[in-house]
């Protein structure tokens, strides 16, 4: 199993190189073949992984292995191993590839060898993300990923391309400077020598850094990694950004690569650095709830179709981060469930978002309107995945948005309350596009287009990727404990109980685990003034 892990990372390496290399006028059968290799073998290792990691029944890392790379004398290896918060993010890595490289294969890009190649490049480097706890790698590979996306979005973009790619560096560097000075303080204030989350975990349970220090450290972490994320307000960068990149890679960026900084935080962060997280929790509250309501408001004023989506993506993150800032074990599974399902439907809505712009020639949506009635499969699945990002019970998004919910009450309520009108603004953002797109009386515009271009509904290339993600966000709406078991029993023994007593804030007992509903019908009895 622990080799199968890094065969996930160079599997599509190797494809993509094997691209790189081979003549321009490759015939595009052996193209296409070479690319679902290089994508489909990764999201199958995924799926194994998670269901192996799952049955276990441990909350550990598992399939561990240790590959030096040389750096050992200063502590570094290629160590492999998954966890309950690491293994649905690894698979959820393997999904969003393999649907990005489908959509990718039936899009109409040019040079589409060079194309597939640096996604391929970008889904290695996603793949280690997910699949190794040493913290210098996890930081590696998040380059790896993030090094193809500024060349692909600056050379395959659309409108504004190159401003927005200098802008993502620009950010985004910024961001990863700031997390990488938090992550070598961490290293170099250990005393340890090494940056293996295991050790560190052991040896900082026994040797507590300062509470200075580690306030420092987190606050580091918090704005480092929350740029990343588009945390409200280092946000700008992602809507422009998205709006220009190509569809797969804003399903790769928005979908997976973006939780890496949610991911470093609660998988470092928290275990290494508990009270500097409580220092910091309601302040990563306040900038949370404005991602919700100040970013929620500019989603409902868009009128073009991808800029409303990444919008939408940024605003959600919100809810992430309020179930982190909870710090209680309901609040802090809840949000990596929300990571997963997130990552899902928000791949899921800019791959429709591709698929409606190519029959409307725009992504205007007041130059749409009845567009239904020529594609009722592509109007059937835009309202699903919509309803899924909303949070409709039945897609995966629910679960993770009420166990948010639970942890703010028990928390800060008031902070629940406010976190309500984020599903409302959803709501209202999310169906008025539906009806814009999809219903109504046609537009002069789309009237214009279907006069040359007669609209057809998906092919069934096109549908491959869109029920791949849907299917994804219906098995585990219908089936949370898929999840939800693994990602509780870590994030109460290697998460919050890893880290130092936390006096300042109320937080949940470890309650038994089992799903996030059965947490949910034992909240009020655990709640209290336990700490962790």
């Amino acid at each position: 199993m622990s080799n199968l892990l890094l065969i996930s990372i160079l599997t599509p390496a190797v494809f993509g190189l094997v691209l790189f290399l081979l003549p321009k006028k490759l015939p595009v059968v052996l193209q296409n073949t070479l690319a679902s290799l290089g994508f489909g073998i990764p999201a199958l290792i995924a799926l194994k992984v998670f269901l192996d990691y799952t049955a276990s029944g441990e909350a550990g890392f598992l399939f561990v292995s240790n590959i030096d790379t040389g750096l050992s004398n200063f502590g570094i290896s290629l160590k492999m191993g998954v966890n309950g918060i690491s293994a649905p993010l690894f698979l959820l890595a393997g999904i969003v590839g393999l649907a990005a490289g489908i959509t990718a294969m039936v899009s109409v890009a040019e040079r589409m060898k060079t194309y597939l190649a640096l996604l391929l490049v970008m889904q290695s480097g996603l793949m280690g993300i997910f699949s190794t706890y040493d913290i210098f790698y996890i930081y590696f590979f998040h380059e790896i990923a993030l090094i193809p996306t500024f060349i692909m979005i600056a050379v395959w973009g659309g409108q504004h391309r190159r401003a927005a790619a200098m802008e993502m560096t620009i950010y985004l560097t910024f961001g990863a400077m700031l997390s990488l000075a938090g992550l070598i303080g961490i290293y170099a204030m250990n005393n340890l020598g090494s940056f293996d989350l295991i050790s560190l975990s052991a040896h900082l349970a026994e040797n507590g850094l300062k509470d200075t220090l580690q306030r420092s450290l987190f606050g580091l972490l918090v704005f480092g990694l929350g740029v990343l994320v588009s945390l409200f307000p280092f946000h700008s960068w992602a809507p422009r950004g998205y709006s220009a990149a190509p569809t797969s890679v804003a399903m790769l960026h928005a979908g997976v690569l973006k939780k890496f900084g949610l991911y470093a935080l609660i998988q470092v962060g928290l275990p290494l650095l508990g009270t500097g997280a409580v220092s910091w929790s309601f302040t990563l509250g306040i900038l949370a709830l404005g991602n919700l309501l100040i970013i929620g408001w500019v989603t409902m004023a868009q009128k073009d179709l991808k800029m409303m989506i990444s919008y939408a993506s940024v605003m959600h993150m919100g809810y992430i981060f309020l179930g982190i800032a909870s710090l209680n074990s309901i609040g802090v599974s809840g949000a990596v469930f929300l990571m997963f399902a997130h990552g899902l439907s928000a791949a899921l809505l800019f791959n429709l978002s591709i698929y409606v712009q190519n029959r409307c020639r725009s992504f205007y949506m007041d130059e749409m309107g009845g567009l239904g009635k020529h594609t009722p499969i592509l109007a059937g699945f835009f309202m699903a995945a919509m309803m899924a990002s909303v949070g409709l019970p039945g897609f995966a998004n629910f679960w993770g948005e009420f166990s948010v919910f639970l942890s703010l009450w028990q928390w800060q309520p008031v902070f629940m309350i406010l976190a309500i009108f984020g599903i409302v603004i959803s709501a209202v953002y999310g169906l008025r596009a539906v009806s814009a797109i999809f219903f109504g009386k046609e537009t002069e515009s789309l009237e214009e287009v279907l006069k040359e271009n007669p609209v057809k509904d998906l092919s069934w290339a096109e549908r491959i990727p869109v029920v791949l993600l849907l299917v994804s966000l219906l098995v585990f709406g219908f089936f949370p404990r898929l999840a939800s078991d693994s990602i509780s029993k870590t994030t109460q023994l290697h998460i919050l109980n890893e880290s130092h007593t936390r006096e300042e804030v109320q937080t949940l007992e470890a309650v038994p685990a089992n799903t996030i509903l059965e947490q949910t019908d034992s909240a009020d009895s655990n709640a209290g003034g336990g700490h962790h």
